[in-house]
């Protein structure tokens, strides 16, 4: 069975993630959504509900994405969060950085 390829798309105040994102793709995903988060008129929601794997790869680009977005004004927040990803990032130290996480361990 054949992945989607890795992609990032804007409609609204949404960026979905879709497909699976591994250490060989992850650079294309990254600025493939920095354009997209440069182009928004403000706070965005990064759903992660289409996205097919879960590696530490995808931490990195969302803290990547966080920085671009933060840098421009703008806030990101999560949604549709694996509960791998979530044992990813609380793994890593990480929930606390990145809103939607924290929230779907202690709730």
């Amino acid at each position: 069975m054949t992945q989607a390829p890795a992609r990032a798309t804007l409609a609204g105040s949404t960026l979905t993630v879709s497909g699976a994102i591994d250490p060989l793709n992850v650079l294309a995903v990254r600025k493939e959504g920095e354009a997209l988060i440069a182009s928004a008129a403000g706070n965005l929601t990064v759903d992660l509900s289409a996205m097919g794997s879960a590696h530490s790869v995808v931490l990195s680009l969302l803290l990547c994405w966080q920085r671009h977005a933060a840098a421009r004004g703008h806030a990101l927040v999560f949604a549709g969060v694996s509960d791998r990803l979530v044992s990813l990032a609380s793994l890593s130290n990480l929930d606390d950085q990145l809103p939607g996480f924290h929230d779907k361990t202690s709730g």
